[in-house]
């Protein structure tokens, strides 16, 4: 049975917390609609009702454009351990580049990783939770090291203007570019 919440409880913020993967999805009018699996420590609870995660560059930049145009996303983390639960985040979402005033403080809650192209933080307008009786039980065995090793080999001046070219997401939305590469070492 589904139960909805205005906010994040204790028992919320502990089943995130062990979670390796979460899940994100977003749209607009026109275009895909995009659902993206992310992994490494990249999710944070800033209050009950705020959250964040680290995005790196990869392949498009769908979140960021779908956010742009209407804001709407949706978090869900799958408990692939006891108890079987899954938990939905519903919000409205606004990316945070390393150019933005509130980037320092934002990131500071962080430990960047090599390639992180921005942080997009989600205001929460409700919560839900539903049981997992259909999700498998799994177990990590280790995290991929391809992205970070990917960017870690990166030259930064030219990843910086390989961003900047990047004006547009796959299905042609705007997108603001990031003007700074991220080592990790920040």
């Amino acid at each position: 049975m589904s139960e909805f919440y205005e906010c994040l409880n204790d028992k919320h913020k502990e089943m995130i917390g062990k979670q390796p993967v979460f899940f994100v999805a977003t749209a607009a009018a026109d275009g895909r609609i995009n659902l993206s699996p992310k992994g490494y420590d990249a999710f944070r609870v800033l209050s009950p009702g705020q959250v964040a995660y680290l995005d790196l560059g990869g392949s498009g930049n769908e979140t960021h454009a779908h956010l742009a145009a209407d804001g709407r996303i949706t978090i869900m983390f799958c408990n692939f351990d006891r108890p079987a639960l899954i938990l939905r985040i519903y919000g409205r979402g606004r990316p945070v580049l390393p150019q933005d005033a509130e980037w320092e403080q934002l990131a500071a809650h962080f430990t960047l990783l090599p390639g992180t192209r921005q942080i997009f933080v989600i205001d929460i307008d409700s919560v839900q939770d539903s049981c997992g009786w259909g999700v498998p039980f799994m177990t990590l065995s280790a995290e991929r090291e391809t992205l970070k090793k990917a960017h870690r080999q990166s030259e930064p001046e030219q990843w910086v203007t390989k961003m900047k070219g990047r004006t547009r997401s796959i299905d042609g939305l705007p997108v603001r570019p990031t003007d700074r590469f991220i080592t990790g070492d920040e």
